[in-house]
């Protein structure tokens, strides 16, 4: 399958580079920036791509790649700091400039040959730059300009290396995807050959030869993730496949008798039902910090696993439903990135766990999962349900977990989930739940001053996770809702709705 590489510099935006590619159906894998030259010799990419990154080529400690990569004849691109890298590289100057572009700019095209292949003269870029280039290494020809910057893009077609100043990654970008399309298909001559279809062939092709005839425990929590794992793993090694379904404490209003249902009508897997609520929400008593609430659960799920294991042994594999940007967001990424959450099938299941540990869909971004959990005919009660984290209503409580804080959240959220179901609107959101900490306000309640409560009404939109917006729900149903909250839930005074897009907020609280 061609391929074509993202050698990750740090930027916030490298998963963006992969997921635009992906999306024209061009395989696309994000290696580390300091990858071997040899490495990618033997993986033979069609073309590589430099991310953006916070450094400065000029700083005594900046993130270099391998000089051999430029010797490899692969087709390169670089984007903001990595066409900074190619300037650098080839004897070009770059300095640090009083006219920074930060955010929307007017690119003007100077020539629509090959990266700009049929575009309008002029397009809006996103750029993110403090660093400019003063001087151009000989062979690179100017393509693009905007008012700050005289070289925002530039090529040698000769070498086929090229350097673009702004991020076509983003949103922001006009026509950034048919950019990166231009250099993966068209320079590069990438096949577009990347779907889900041969996703599954090899992804099961390659479970059969690595699994052989172990035994498999996948633990389902009835979202997308976990449900698709399972029908995957079921089609791969068939009655090997042990699924359990864990009652931590912490699940939505009648999640347990629902997901065991569905996986036996409507999948044809049995599925295993264990209450561990007494133990997992035992061990979060008194715990405040969300870090160290995730590695908790991460621990108790181990331990609940290795009793399963005991039981219904012998078992060698753990069956995981981590996603790409879990991986990310956990910091255990390929690229130089920082922990922003750890999510307890990355990195908060303990070391001790003497299982080994296979993740079939980590390179696999949400709306990926989806297309493939279509394919492996998962019903649509499974397919379309919103996505819901592994901990739980742990990271929608805000401070310490407590039974009062529980039973807030769990029906405050089943309001929330029912009043878009009647509205029309809950398939056409990402994710909607209530989320609750310690705050109180004073309310009025039946003519008595009442200290409640706060809930607060988090309703995304999102692709893939990596990036959400808020959804504008029209007003009257937002008052629908929150007067429902404070008229059913006991103890709840106010009820706010979260205006907050990721970044700069995160989608679940904590």
């Amino acid at each position: 399958m061609d391929t074509i590489v993202v050698l990750d510099f740090g930027s916030q935006y490298s998963h963006l580079i992969c997921r635009r590619i992906r999306e024209a159906n061009v395989y696309c894998e994000l290696l580390p920036y300091n990858t071997p030259a040899r490495v990618l010799k033997e993986i033979k990419p069609k073309g590589i791509i430099f991310s953006g990154g916070p450094a400065s080529v000029y700083s005594k400690d900046s993130p270099k790649p391998d000089k051999k990569v430029f010797q490899l004849g692969f087709p390169i691109l670089g984007i903001c700091y990595g066409h900074q890298i190619i300037i650098d590289n080839f004897g070009g100057k770059i300095k640090k400039t009083i006219g920074r572009e930060y955010g929307r700019a007017d690119l003007v095209i100077d020539d629509k040959s090959d990266l700009f292949g049929s575009m309008d003269n002029k397009i809006k870029c996103w750029m993110s730059h403090g660093d400019t280039a003063e001087k151009l290494p000989e062979g690179f020809k100017i393509l693009a300009h905007t008012r700050n910057s005289f070289s925002a893009a530039i090529g040698n077609r000769k070498k086929k290396f090229y350097g673009i100043q702004f991020h076509p990654e983003v949103a922001h970008t006009q026509k950034g995807t048919e950019i990166l399309m231009n250099f993966s298909q068209n320079i590069s001559r990438a096949k577009p050959d990347w779907n889900m279809e041969s996703f599954i062939e090899l992804t099961i092709k390659h479970l059969r030869s690595v699994i052989g005839n172990d035994r498999v425990l996948c633990a389902v929590s009835g979202g997308i993730d976990s449900t698709t794992l399972a029908a995957l793993l079921h089609r791969a090694i068939g009655d090997n496949l042990l699924c359990v379904f864990v009652n931590h404490g912490l699940l939505r209003e009648d999640e347990e008798s629902l997901v065991v249902n569905l996986f036996k009508r409507q999948l044809g897997i049995k599925v295993i039902y264990i209450d561990a609520s007494k133990q997992f929400l035992q061990r979060l008593k008194g715990v405040d910090e969300p870090e160290r609430k995730r590695k908790i659960i991460g621990e108790e799920f181990a331990n609940v696993f290795v009793d399963i294991a005991k039981k219904n042994g012998p078992l060698q594999w753990l069956a995981q439903g981590t996603l790409y940007p879990d991986v990310i967001e956990s910091g255990v990424s390929k690229g130089p990135a920082v922990v922003i959450k750890t999510h307890h099938n990355v990195g908060g299941l303990p070391k001790w766990l003497n299982l080994k540990v296979i993740e079939p869909l980590s390179s696999l971004y949400k709306d990926e999962v989806r297309k493939v959990a279509k394919l492996l005919c998962v019903p649509d009660e499974l397919l379309k349900r919103h996505p819901y984290p592994g901990p739980g209503l742990a990271v929608r409580i805000i401070g310490e977990v407590t039974d009062e804080k529980i039973r807030i959240v769990k029906y405050a959220s089943k309001i929330v989930e029912d009043e878009l179901t009647a509205a029309g609107l809950y398939d056409k959101v990402w994710q909607a739940y209530a989320a609750v900490g310690d705050d109180r306000a004073v309310g009025v309640l039946g003519d008595e001053r009442v200290y409640g409560h706060i809930v607060i009404i988090r309703v995304i939109e999102s692709l893939d996770a990596m990036t959400a917006d808020w959804t504008r729900l029209p007003y009257d149903l937002i008052e629908k809702i929150s007067n429902r909250i404070t008229n059913e839930i006991e103890d709840v005074t106010w009820v706010t709705y979260a205006v907050s897009s990721k970044p700069p907020a995160t989608i679940e609280p904590q």
